[in-house]
């Protein structure tokens, strides 16, 4: 059984200049992400709330991020960068939502197989981020990140597999993992995680 997701949709370099030409932003936005990643996995525990085997590490995740949140808010502290007035709407989440079925079950596997690839990608551009960064707290902190945010990949794919058949959770994880580069490629390049 495979947990771990291949993208099949790399992230530009063009992608990584942006970030890098304007850190302050992708900082700023990388707060934002986290703060929604908490909220995410809460929002599972109150809508589910019969879904026993999977609280406990929903909590987990969302202390995680929550977690992540205060560890970049540290750094932007240091660097006299306040967080943003509100937070925006992330497109590229939405435009994955909007492709999520609507029955009940159905959705509810959708949602987690989206947050899975939401994951993926975030493990993904943070070990660009700490490629492309010189500064060693920096690097340090973005390639703890990226394990952190692949194992959360993997863990909401065994979430899937609780209550779903595997056949089918990996026909709609072939599904979404395709929907995803498409809509990535969609977006312009900017200094934000998505």
């Amino acid at each position: 059984m495979q947990l771990r997701i291949e993208l099949n949709t790399s992230s530009s370099p063009e992608w990584v200049a942006a970030v890098m030409n304007d850190f302050p932003s992708f900082l700023q936005d990388h707060a934002d992400c986290e703060r929604k990643a908490s909220s995410m996995a809460m929002s599972f525990v109150a809508k589910c709330p019969d879904r026993v085997e999977i609280i406990p590490e929903l909590i987990e995740i969302a202390r995680e991020e929550l977690e992540h949140f205060q560890q970049v808010y540290d750094i932007m502290q240091k660097r006299g960068i306040q967080l943003k007035e509100g937070m925006s709407q992330d497109l590229y989440v939405k435009q994955l939502i909007d492709h999520c079925k609507s029955d009940v079950d159905g959705r509810f596997m959708d949602r987690l197989l989206v947050a899975s690839i939401v994951e993926c990608r975030g493990a993904e551009r943070f070990r660009l981020v700490y490629e492309a960064l010189e500064e060693p707290e920096l690097k340090k902190f973005y390639h703890d990140l990226w394990a952190s945010e692949a194992k959360h990949g993997e863990v909401f794919v065994r979430m899937a597999l609780c209550y779903f058949d595997e056949k089918k959770v990996y026909s709609r994880l072939d599904y979404w993992n395709e929907l995803e580069g498409k809509i990535l490629q969609s977006l312009p390049f900017k200094a934000s995680l998505h």
